[in-house]
C-alpha cells in the first residue's frame, strides 16, 4: 500500500515538513551505504572545516556522477510525486550529495534552502528537498533540526545566530524527510560516537532554468572561444558562490580553466 501523497502535500504547505517513515527497503539503504564508503575511500574525502560544511562531517557532492545505486534516488516513487504536489509540474533535480556527521561535530548553523535567491519571503515554493536516512537519525547524533512553519516567514533566519524554536526530525533508518525550501533548518550537533548518514535529494521548480539550454545548445569547441563573462552569461558560472557549481568550482573553471570563484560554503 502506497503513502498518502495529499496528506505530506498538505503538510508540507502548513508544517513546512513530512516525514515518509520506513519507505527504503534496507538491502537499498546497505548497497547506498557501502558504495559511499567507496566513494569516500577512493576520493580521499575530508570534512571541509567551515561553519556550513562543518570540521567532522564527510561530504560527496554530484553523486549521480558516480551512477550505480545513485540513479535510483531521485525517482523514488514515493518522493517523486510530493514533489511535483509542492512545486509544480516537471520538477528538477537541484543537487545530489552525502552529508555523514561524525561524532563530536557541532550543530550546523539554521539557514534556509534558497536563502541566496533573492526572493520577497514569503513566496510559492521553488525548492523542495528531502533527506534519505541512511542510519537512525536521532537529537543526540545529530538529526535534522526544524523550525516548524517558519517557510512563512517574511525573512531568512540571520546565519550563525541562535535561532529558538528547532526540534529534531528523528526518524528511523529508511525513512525520508521532505521539506520547503524556506524551512529554517539545519544539522544537529553529533554527541554520540557513531556517524549519522545522510543523503540530501534536492528538487527545484522546472521553471527556473533558461529559455535556451546555452550549455548544451553551443558547441563546446565554440564556447571555448568565448569571454569568461560570455561563458558565464551562457550560464557557466555560478549564482553568489553557490548555485550552479559543479563539486564546489565554476562550470567555466571546470571547463575551461577560468579564474576559481569562492564557494559560498567555503567563505562561511
Amino acid at each position: 500500500m502506497g503513502i498518502d501523497i495529499d496528506t505530506h502535500v498538505a503538510r508540507i504547505e502548513r508544517d513546512g515538513y513530512s516525514v515518509l517513515p520506513d519507505v527504503i527497503p534496507i538491502d537499498v539503504v546497505d548497497a547506498l551505504v557501502a558504495d559511499l564508503e567507496r566513494l569516500e575511500d577512493e576520493l580521499g574525502a575530508a570534512p571541509s572545516d567551515n561553519s556550513f560544511e562543518g570540521g567532522r562531517t564527510l561530504r560527496i557532492y554530484n553523486l549521480l556522477a558516480y551512477g550505480g545505486p545513485w540513479v535510483d534516488v531521485p525517482v523514488h516513487a514515493d518522493v517523486v510525486p510530493i514533489i511535483w504536489g509542492v512545486l509544480g509540474d516537471n520538477p528538477l533535480i537541484s543537487s545530489i550529495s552525502s552529508i555523514a556527521i561524525g561524532p563530536g561535530e557541532r550543530a550546523q548553523p539554521i539557514h534556509a534552502d534558497d536563502q541566496a535567491m533573492p526572493l520577497q519571503r514569503p513566496h510559492r515554493p521553488v525548492v523542495c528537498n528531502s533527506m534519505w536516512a541512511l542510519t537512525d537519525f536521532t537529537e543526540a547524533n545529530g538529526a535534522t533540526r526544524l523550525v516548524p512553519g517558519s517557510h512563512k516567514a517574511d525573512h531568512s533566519p540571520p546565519y550563525g545566530e541562535p535561532v529558538e524554536g528547532t526540534i529534531a526530525a528523528e526518524m528511523s533508518k529508511g525513512s525520508i524527510l521532505v521539506w520547503n525550501g524556506s524551512l529554517w533548518h539545519g544539522g544537529g550537533a553529533n554527541a554520540t560516537d557513531g556517524t549519522r548518514i545522510g543523503i540530501a535529494m534536492n528538487y527545484c521548480a522546472g521553471w527556473i532554468r533558461q529559455q535556451e539550454n546555452q550549455q548544451l545548445g553551443i558547441p563546446p569547441d565554440v564556447m571555448a572561444t568565448f569571454s569568461p563573462e560570455l561563458r558565464g552569461l551562457c550560464g557557466l558560472g555560478v549564482y553568489k558562490g553557490l548555485i550552479g557549481h559543479i563539486d564546489k568550482r565554476t562550470p567555466a573553471e571546470r571547463l575551461y580553466g577560468d579564474s576559481p570563484m569562492p564557494n559560498l560554503f567555503d567563505v562561511t
